[in-house]
């Protein structure tokens, strides 16, 4: 008898923590998007429910819209659901509807369709809500504009992973059968025709930020970019390989410093690529392949390629080229 009673008496004290967790997750969204709206977002949603007891937290978000007009861009869907172990609440599953959602800037809208679309965020414990782990997963998925297929791809893994020092993350990526759209193939096609799908696109590096990735990068400043040690970057094409592993260090309007080595196979058509694609001046074209037709010939194999694309007081040079100004390189 005293064993039930203890085991009741456990049940309601879990029950009504249960009950007060979710009315303060319910209640800690509803502050965000009203804090939001106060800072000139649009930022609402048409309802608010939770579920899941007793081990989950189950809250879903129906109709959520956001724009930020300082970056141009919004953000809508059907639903967003937000799942938690009741214990604690900042980690968090979120699962996205397998109907459209809306990501535009400015003028720009993309639809996005993906099947099993999740991202998983686990949060440190403590006011500042630090980011440990944030993951996207998501099974076949497409981005269209205007009714055509822009990107799309059988599967779809991004992880970001916080180290033992705070302001830095390991970034690895990977996307099975990725396809671009079916003009961009045509325009970027060298000696022969590409095919629909990449055999493989993948990606792994060590970003350092100027600052942890907490509340504080979405609500105010995102954390920029100070030092990037690329480990890979690997795309397989058709007959089209390139490979890419370096060191950059950024200063604080974003240009970078340091060096990529990139490893080509069949660089004519990587040339041509860069040609079409806007990325490598007509006119310069001739000039950049008798160079590296030279470079190339010094390895043994006249079809492949060992280079670096260099960053140096705001220029960027390929090897012994220079292509123009470096790109900045700052998250808005």
């Amino acid at each position: 008898m005293r064993l039930a009673k203890l085991l009741i008496a456990a049940l309601m004290v879990w029950s009504l923590y249960w009950a007060a967790a979710a009315w303060g997750l319910r209640s800690g969204i509803a502050a965000w998007f009203a804090e939001q709206e106060r800072r000139g977002w649009q930022a609402e949603f048409s309802a608010l429910e939770t579920s899941g007891y007793p081990i989950r937290h189950m809250t879903r978000i129906s109709r959520p819209a956001l724009a930020d007009p300082g970056t141009g861009t919004a953000w809508r869907a059907d639903w967003l659901d937000l799942a938690s172990p009741a214990v604690w609440p900042g980690k968090l599953d979120l699962h996205f509807p397998a109907s459209a959602q809306r990501l535009s800037y400015f003028d720009q809208t993309a639809v996005i369709t993906a099947q099993g679309l999740q991202a998983s965020l686990h949060l440190a414990p403590g006011a500042a809500l630090e980011m440990e782990e944030l993951a996207l997963i998501s099974a076949p998925w497409q981005i269209a504009r205007s009714g055509e297929a822009v990107l799309s791809g059988a599967s779809l893994d991004l992880r970001m992973v916080q180290s033992d020092r705070p302001a830095i993350y390991r970034i690895t990526a990977e996307a099975a059968e990725f396809a671009p759209r079916a003009a961009w193939r045509r325009l970027l096609a060298a000696s022969s025709a590409l095919p629909e799908r990449f055999d493989t696109l993948a990606l792994e590096l060590t970003v350092e930020f100027d600052a942890p990735w907490d509340r504080a990068a979405l609500e105010q400043q995102r954390p920029q970019p100070r030092r990037i040690y690329l480990k890979l970057a690997e795309a397989r094409w058709g007959d089209l390989r390139l490979k890419a592993t370096g060191t950059l260090t950024l200063d604080a309007q974003g240009l970078p410093e340091g060096g990529i080595t990139l490893q080509a196979e069949n660089w004519r058509g990587l040339v041509l690529m860069a040609e079409r694609s806007g990325a490598l001046p007509p006119s310069l074209r001739s000039s950049v392949e008798r160079v590296l037709s030279l470079l190339a010939e010094t390895s043994g194999n006249p079809r492949n390629l060992d280079i670096t694309l260099g960053f140096s007081g705001g220029y960027v040079t390929l090897g012994p080229l220079p292509l123009g100004r470096a790109p900045r390189l700052i998250i808005r």
